[in-house]
């Protein structure tokens, strides 16, 4: 198989199964906030995801991208299975660490993440579910490594379907705060149990080495200051908003956020093919040209789809939701850019991997991580749940920068005339949205459609391209 065609299955393939596994969630948030009767609930289910998030990402600590770097270290078999094997057990030992410290602190963390010390029986199944969710990410693993993709399509479909199979009839029995994390863990388990069938001849505890753990602590642990990171980027604005408002505002910054989120089909289609292109022309002489273009072209779109949003996200709100979880809409288009430039930024920093220096990209990102918790503290008192989501848009705006502006010193990235003005123009565009029309569709798609002219206008050359392209293939 040429290596395109490999690219574009695995593209194809492992984009859809991450959409998939997306767009079901984000088709149910207006049934479930329509079954719901408050947003506090809602609230609750989404701050026990978090915790379920960040105690996985402890439990894990960069492990699943240990072991897949190294199961390809050799082709002999055996030697697959002493990583397998030992990746799970040494998992499967932190992950109930991290269980046991979360049911023994669950009265505390029910405080933090909760609101209150009675939903304490929250943070055990929330602790349920992360020991799953962290073992699972092993177990599962040999399926992606070994590239069987219609395995993970259909997997991907089923687990949500099977969530949401669960949870909706407990929803309608009344049962609001612990539908969502029980129908988590539920169906958690049972994915794990199918693909501990599939792979099991992959996991074999007496092939644990204590030498091959030592070389997968190597690679994971400096990993792991990246999750923890992400995890604030993604969800420390949550955790703010339940203790500086309440729960029910986290509620509706959970709604706003999952259909701001929308872009994440985006960003996942992409980091689906993504990895397999970088380390496959990071040699080629014109890699600084091309990884800038790539740069250029999905910033471009970025911008274009986020116009969009912002003239739809009343409307859309005003259709799908009911009135107490309105004032969603306006943090929609900032949480709907904000996936978008972690996207950028992971093409711009993937420079740093191909010079074999990657601390830069964890000091970048850690100056936007701190910069994102310092405007929560200042802004959320102020403007409430807007100023979580513009503080998480200018953390990532923040790091983004900065890594463009250390590429070009370090002649790794050529940032064009056309790109800057681009991304000014994205900025007008946010201004005339959020102090002129934020709730007016009509004068909205107006800016949209200025907007993608300026666009098509600036890029007009590989516009013309693709039409080219088009015509020659509808003429075949």
């Amino acid at each position: 198989m040429s290596k395109a065609k490999l690219f574009i299955e695995n593209f194809l393939v492992y984009g859809l199964g991450g959409i998939i596994s997306k767009v079901i969630p984000l088709i149910m948030v207006p049934i479930i906030a329509k079954i719901m009767p408050s947003t506090d609930y809602f609230g609750i289910s989404d701050m026990s995801q978090t915790i379920t998030s960040f105690g996985c990402a402890l439990a894990v600590i960069g492990m699943y991208d240990a072991m897949y770097r190294m199961f390809f270290e050799k082709e002999d078999n055996e030697y697959k299975k002493v990583v397998c094997s030992t990746t799970l057990l040494f998992t499967i030992g932190t992950s109930f660490v991290v269980l046991i410290l979360m049911i023994i602190l669950r009265t505390q963390l029910a405080k933090w993440f909760l609101g209150s010390k009675d939903l304490a029986y929250v943070i055990f199944l929330s602790a349920i579910a992360m020991f799953v969710q962290a073992t699972n990410q092993i177990i599962a693993a040999p399926t992606r490594m070994q590239n069987k993709r219609k395995v993970f399509l259909v997997t991907n479909t089923l687990t949500p379907l099977l969530s949401y199979g669960i949870a909706i009839p407990l929803l309608l029995k009344g049962y609001y705060i612990i539908s969502l994390p029980l129908a988590g863990a539920i169906s958690g388990i049972t994915m794990e149990i199918s693909f501990f069938v599939m792979n099991k001849k992959w996991f074999v505890p007496r092939y644990f080495d204590k030498k091959i753990l030592k070389q997968l602590l190597i690679i994971a642990v400096p990993l792991f200051p990246n999750f923890l990171i992400y995890w604030i980027f993604n969800s420390s604005d949550r955790l703010m908003i339940t203790n500086l408002l309440n729960v029910g505002a986290e509620g509706v910054y959970s709604v706003g956020s999952k259909l701001g989120h929308a872009s994440q089909l985006i960003y996942t289609a992409f980091a689906g093919g993504w990895q397999y292109f970088a380390f496959s022309t990071m040699k080629e002489k014109n890699q600084v040209k091309s990884n800038s273009l790539i740069f250029e072209y999905l910033g471009a779109i970025s911008f274009v789809a986020t116009s969009f949003i912002c003239a739809c996200s009343y409307l859309l709100f005003r259709i799908l939701f009911s009135i107490e979880y309105l004032d969603g809409y306006i943090i929609a288009p900032y949480l709907f850019l904000a996936p978008l430039l972690q996207m950028l930024f992971q093409v711009a920093c993937n420079q740093f991997l191909v010079i074999k220096k990657t601390w830069p990209n964890m000091f970048i990102l850690l100056g936007g991580a701190v910069l994102n918790v310092f405007l929560n503290f200042y802004l959320i008192p102020i403007i409430g749940i807007e100023g979580a989501a513009i503080a998480t848009l200018f953390g990532y705006i923040s790091s983004d920068i900065v890594a463009m502006i250390v590429l070009k010193r370090m002649k790794l990235m050529d940032i064009s005339l056309r790109f800057i003005i681009s991304a000014l123009g994205m900025l007008v565009v946010f201004l005339i949205w959020r102090f002129i029309s934020s709730t007016s569709i009509v004068f909205g798609l107006l800016i949209f459609v200025c907007y993608s002219a300026m666009i098509t206008i600036l890029y007009k050359n590989e516009v013309l391209t693709i039409k080219n392209k088009l015509k020659k293939r509808s003429k075949q």
